[in-house]
């Protein structure tokens, strides 16, 4: 269960993907307080809060395995801004009967595909150790960040209610800052990992 937020979606691939690339896909809007519009709203509500829940764990990693300070003082700060966003979401549904966090609507390919990344990422992770660990779990941090800092946008543009649209935009914005961190730490650590290599 752990190690299932270390997922990496097919969805936050291909968003990755259009960055790079400079594609933008057509943004499909359903017209303000429609039940498209709510069946939406309410499935990235869902899926973000089931992301935004099992980051919250992210930290938890600290007791079997050893990171450096870097690492684990940004890992933490993942996973505490993660709690805060999840609880957000909750009190959200708590106030308007109308938001469901149960709505995980995905393709049986697409939940499939999910549980072999899964697999395959816990495997990588408990057969790890030192920097190829670290290398490895801030790998994954991107692609989670990545896919929960697009979530929430979607989440955001399709609740027609302003203040917690605005919410939303915040737990974007702030997994965006993580994820730019993150990235920044990986390309520093990589960096380490090849100057070690070739003293050696």
């Amino acid at each position: 269960m752990l190690m299932r937020i270390l997922l990496a979606p097919l969805a936050a691939i291909l968003s990755i993907a259009c960055l790079l690339t400079g594609c933008e896909p057509p943004k499909a809007k359903a017209p303000s307080g429609s039940s498209a519009g709510q069946s939406t709203r309410n499935n990235s509500y869902s899926l973000l809060h089931q992301l935004l829940v099992e980051q919250a764990d992210v930290s938890l990693l600290r007791f079997i395995k050893r990171e450096h300070a870097d690492v684990k003082s940004l890992i933490k700060l993942i996973a505490a801004d993660s709690a805060t966003g999840a609880k957000l979401l909750e009190e959200c549904a708590k106030h308007d009967p109308s938001i469901s966090l149960d709505d995980i609507r995905l393709p049986s390919a697409e939940v499939a595909t999910r549980e072999a990344i899964a697999s395959s990422k816990k495997k990588d992770l408990l057969g790890q150790s030192g920097d190829e660990f670290e290398l490895t779990l801030l790998l994954t941090q991107t692609e989670a960040l990545s896919y929960a800092w697009h979530l929430a946008k979607v989440a955001s543009e399709s609740d027609t209610q302003p203040d917690r649209a605005r919410a939303l935009e915040g737990i974007s914005k702030n997994m965006e800052n993580r994820y730019h961190e993150v990235f920044v730490l990986l390309l520093s650590k990589t960096k380490e990992s090849g100057r070690d290599r070739s003293e050696k």
